[in-house]
């Protein structure tokens, strides 16, 4: 029904007229329905009893389907929506209630009037609801094509991810494989390289064991020939002394032998006898005056009570450690056309000395990296090289087994000390300056006086090469280590060691003293750093920097810093209280040599690839 504003009436419609009637059993009239006696048969009777065990039976059956979990599917039966059914549905889920009572009226209005059809009121047909039906399938699609395509792009950005690492991967691996394949021809090539040495050692060893013969029976030949002469000079003074005694010896007793008649003196002393003993008091010592030197020239060792003015430099603070992170690379020049073997500084200025494979040692200015002087003049590699303490010389130290001593006033080499036997390896001066002393392959050390240029001591005991020298500052003390795996100090005035540290199992490269004085370091081809108590001849800290070869270390003046010249192209500096260690990196080859200015401000390094390198 629906009602018209204005004031006009309302017009009322009815849909059907019903008359409604009241039921009553009394008016009703029931049909009588006739029995056929036919269709019941005598055999069956009723039986109560199996009437209640059948239900029992069936209600059993029914009890044990449930148990089993069987049960009984519901059948749904699927009934067509009519159109406007259909309509209202679909505004009640878009939410378009006034359009809902819109349509109610309008639609019961034209039913009302009889304008709907059979057709129009049916059912709706099934391509409508098949229609809804495949929309909300499209929507849920749509929603799993999302997920889907947000899963690809997660996989596209895995596998993207997966092969920038796998590229990665290949080219590690085959800079590892180039880098492989270099090791593998330096080894063939240093392989190729020892081959050629074999020969010639076999012919060096021949021609050694040929010059040993020659030396020996040079030595038996001057033995016998010195053995002449005095044999002759024994019998012109025994004929002098019988010619101006010929009447004493007429007198005195005599004796025959095969060879002749003899005179016997007083003691009973023959010819010979007598000129043993006048040989014996021309050459007694004791006869000498007591100033009396065999070589005049030779310098007297200062007294070893002297003291270290740099001491002073111990209280400071290591500059390695007083700065955030340590030195860091300043400063690099090219400084040889081969291999860099040694870096010495200046005590007074600031000039540090360079020693090299190519024959050379040259001097700089630093920290600019200038060069002031190139020496020339040794046959083989240059392998140390020595400040005097005074700054005015330079001792180099070479493979061609010299000892060379230059003077900067007169711009040349000034004495070359040619003892040793094979290559040297190293020199160190003594502080008083007037003694030099050096260290060589012949497993021997040596010291040099500067004044009668002489050697003064050979240091023997080592059993293998001896690889570095150096003087205690203000002392007579020096110290050595060897290839023998040990480590020796020696008193200079006698040449006799006085104490041997044991404890390196390879070849000991370097060893050196701190400031103090009472704490040696060393290092071995093995890359593995001990640091000793002198006094208690006992290893205080051992630390493996290995496996490459340690070549060259130093302390800084306070003590509290270890730098390590390693074979990996590193420099390892390590702290004494913490036993923290870490490296410089900036060679490009090995690291051969390295040491501190006098104050700790800088440290200087050389490798093998021919640089000179400045940390501060």
């Amino acid at each position: 029904m629906a009602g018209v504003s204005n004031g006009q009436e309302t017009e009322k419609y009815y849909l059907q007229k019903e008359q409604l009637t009241v039921d009553s059993d009394d008016e009703y009239e029931y049909e009588e329905v006739p029995v056929d006696e036919d269709f019941i048969t005598t055999d069956l009777d009723e039986d109560l009893d199996l009437a209640v065990r059948t239900i029992r039976e069936a209600e059993e059956e029914k009890d044990a389907t449930v148990k089993k979990g069987e049960l009984p599917k519901p059948s749904v039966t699927r009934r067509a929506e009519v159109v406007d059914d259909y309509v209202r549905n679909f505004l009640v889920r878009m939410g378009m209630n006034r359009t809902l009572d819109t349509f109610q009226t309008e639609w019961y209005e034209l039913q009302q009037k009889g304008s709907l059809h059979a057709e129009d009121i049916g059912v709706v047909p099934d391509m409508y609801g098949r229609n809804q039906e495949l929309d909300n399938e499209v929507k849920f699609l749509k929603r799993e094509v999302e997920k889907y395509r947000d899963a690809a792009m997660n996989a596209k950005e895995t596998y993207v991810k997966i092969r920038k690492e796998r590229d990665y991967h290949r080219m590690h691996h085959k800079r590892v494989v180039q880098e492989k394949n270099k090791l593998i021809n330096d080894i063939k090539r240093l392989k190729r390289h020892y081959q050629q040495y074999e020969p010639t050692l076999q012919q060096l060893k021949k021609k050694y064991e040929v010059a040993m013969k020659e030396k020996m029976l040079s030595k038996l030949e001057k033995d016998r020939a010195v053995g002449q002469v005095s044999g002759l000079q024994n019998t012109l003074k025994s004929m002098e002394s019988f010619k101006g005694g010929s009447a004493k010896m007429s007198q005195g007793p005599t004796t025959s032998t095969r060879r002749g008649v003899y005179q016997i003196d007083s003691e009973g002393r023959g010819p010979t006898q007598r000129t043993l003993a006048m040989e014996r008091e021309m050459c007694d010592v004791e006869n000498e005056p007591a100033d009396f030197k065999r070589y005049p020239n030779d310098t007297e060792f200062p007294v070893d009570t002297g003291i270290n003015p740099q001491l002073a430099n111990v209280k400071r603070t290591s500059s390695h450690l007083s700065r955030t992170g340590g030195f860091r690379l300043s400063n690099t020049f090219q400084a040889h056309s081969h291999p860099v073997s040694c870096v010495r500084l200046h005590p007074r200025k600031p000039i540090l000395a360079t020693t090299s494979d190519d024959h050379h040692w040259k001097m700089w200015s630093v920290p600019s990296g200038e060069i002031i002087m190139t020496g020339e003049g040794h046959t083989d590699w240059v392998s140390g090289c020595d400040f005097h303490p005074s700054g005015s010389k330079l001792a180099t130290s070479s493979g061609d087994t010299t000892v060379k001593v230059w003077d900067f006033s007169k711009a040349e080499c000034v004495h070359t000390f040619t003892d040793h036997t094979h290559a040297v390896w190293g020199s160190t001066w003594h502080t008083c300056g007037d003694f030099l002393a050096s260290c060589s392959m012949d497993m021997t050390a040596k010291v040099w006086d500067l004044n009668s240029l002489r050697c003064r001591y050979t240091l023997r005991g080592h059993t293998d090469s001896v690889n570095s020298i150096e003087f205690l500052p203000y002392s007579n003390t020096l110290l050595t280590c060897s290839a023998d795996k040990t480590i020796s100090l020696w008193d200079a005035r006698t040449g006799l060691c006085a104490q041997t540290f044991y404890g390196h199992m390879h070849s000991v490269n370097f060893a050196t003293f701190n400031l103090r004085g009472d704490t040696v370091g060393s290092c071995d081809s093995y890359g593995v750093v001990k640091l000793w108590d002198v006094r208690a001849n006992a290893p205080m800290i051992s630390l493996d920097v290995g496996p490459h070869p340690s070549n060259r270390l130093t302390f800084d003046p306070t003590g509290t810093v270890v730098a390590v010249a390693s074979n990996d192209s590193t420099v390892k500096m390590y702290e004494v209280a913490t036993g923290k260690v870490s490296s410089l990196v900036g060679h490009e080859d090995a690291v051969q040599c390295l040491a501190f200015d006098q104050n700790g401000e800088y440290l200087i390094s050389g490798g093998s690839d021919c640089t000179v390198r400045i940390w501060s």
